[in-house]
């Protein structure tokens, strides 16, 4: 008796211990994407509730709003303009992707059902809505849902394409927003009308519309490039955004490089206009400035001389050797005095015959000796 009792209490302890460490070895299933929880499902204008989260991605902007025409299986129909904006508040996750804000309780400009609305405001969109009862707000049932086709996303986005040369100089970039879409509803879907938007930094987005021409079947799927361009000269970083029916779809970063060829064009440009003033003044000065009489053509003549020598050359003496064939004599005799007209060839002026007092060669007496006049 006393071994069997003993058998008994050994597996009684076993059993116990097992129930404990039950809990502790079977690990926690984890929700099925980002979560949402309230502190209360029903609260009046004026109140506030703590809104709370799971799942989310570590450090992630979200934004906090209560919207109505709202439910969790169908989401917000209309969009944010279904919403309270003025109320909504933003939060920042954690480094396990949780949260907790308190959010003023405030009537959507539609009537409820109601809900808040939790969304990524960067990155991925991601989502998700708890149930909330805005006492004192009408109430009114929802619209038929419709059959036609749905969207979604069954792929990563992505830019392609790439910049040319005129983008260097401020030409607008441009890309295309590839991605791939399925239709997972029950109706067929024709030429999809897309909203992409482009916003820098922390500005809002501006949405352009894009039609895609094509034919979605029910289950069927297709790729899609919409093309997208910014404005000239923009640099930085972008954030490209993908809406269809109110929904955003995609969001993909875009880092847009510098004009360097711009800022090329402005350095260039202060250079060439000082030396083109430069230039234009000292020519008017030059226009102004009083000539001294004979001034350019001792220039000229300055500049002729240069010119014809050579900066490294000096001008050559003008030398004159006397002809071996002509007499020493001949050489020495003074230039003959040409006859003029009303003049005959003996007084001539300045000739033999004009000198009264010049000596002849040929006369007796001293050049010095003045000629006297014979008895007549």
């Amino acid at each position: 008796m006393s071994g069997t009792a003993r058998l008994l209490r050994l597996s009684t302890c076993l059993a116990v211990l097992a129930l404990l460490l039950l809990p502790l070895g079977t690990p926690a299933t984890a929700a099925d994407g980002p979560t949402v929880q309230l502190s209360a499902t029903q609260a009046g204008t004026g109140g506030s509730v703590t809104v709370s989260g799971t799942g989310w991605r570590s450090h992630t902007l979200l934004m906090l709003l209560i919207c109505g025409r709202a439910t969790p299986s169908r989401g917000v129909i209309g969009g944010t303009n279904s919403c309270a904006n003025g109320d909504g508040r933003a939060v920042t996750t954690d480094a396990q992707g949780s949260f907790s804000r308190a959010l003023p309780v405030a009537e959507p400009p539609v009537p409820c059902p109601c809900v808040v609305h939790v969304a990524t405001v960067t990155g991925t969109a991601a989502q998700a809505d708890a149930v909330l009862d805005v006492a004192g707000h009408p109430v009114a049932p929802l619209p038929a849902e419709d059959s036609g086709g749905r969207l979604a996303i069954l792929s990563d986005t992505r830019l392609s394409g790439s910049s040319g040369l005129l983008t260097w100089f401020g030409a607008p970039p441009s890309r295309s927003l590839v991605l791939t879409v399925g239709n997972t509803g029950l109706g067929t879907i024709k030429d999809p009308v897309f909203q992409v938007g482009s916003a820098h930094g922390v500005f809002a987005p501006q949405w352009d519309d894009q039609q895609w021409q094509g034919t979605l079947a029910p289950g069927r799927k297709a790729q899609v490039k919409l093309p997208v361009e910014l404005t000239a000269g923009a640099h930085g970083d972008y954030t490209v955004s993908l809406k269809y029916d109110g929904k955003v779809l995609a969001e993909q970063p875009w880092g847009v490089a510098r004009p360097w060829g711009v800022t090329l064009f402005w350095i260039l440009l202060c250079l060439v206009i000082p030396a083109a003033l430069f230039r234009i003044g000292m020519a008017v000065v030059d226009r102004l400035r009083p000539h001294r009489p004979g001034g350019a053509r001792r220039t000229g003549a300055r500049h002729s001389d240069v010119s014809r020598t050579g900066p490294w050359r000096l001008p050559r003496p003008a030398l004159r050797l006397p002809l071996p064939g002509l007499r020493a004599d001949a050489e020495e005799q003074p230039p003959s005095t040409p006859a003029l007209p009303w003049f005959t060839p003996d007084s001539v002026p300045g000739g033999p015959a004009g000198r009264l007092s010049a000596p002849h060669t040929d006369s007796p007496s001293s050049p010095t000796t003045p000629t006297t006049k014979g008895p007549t």
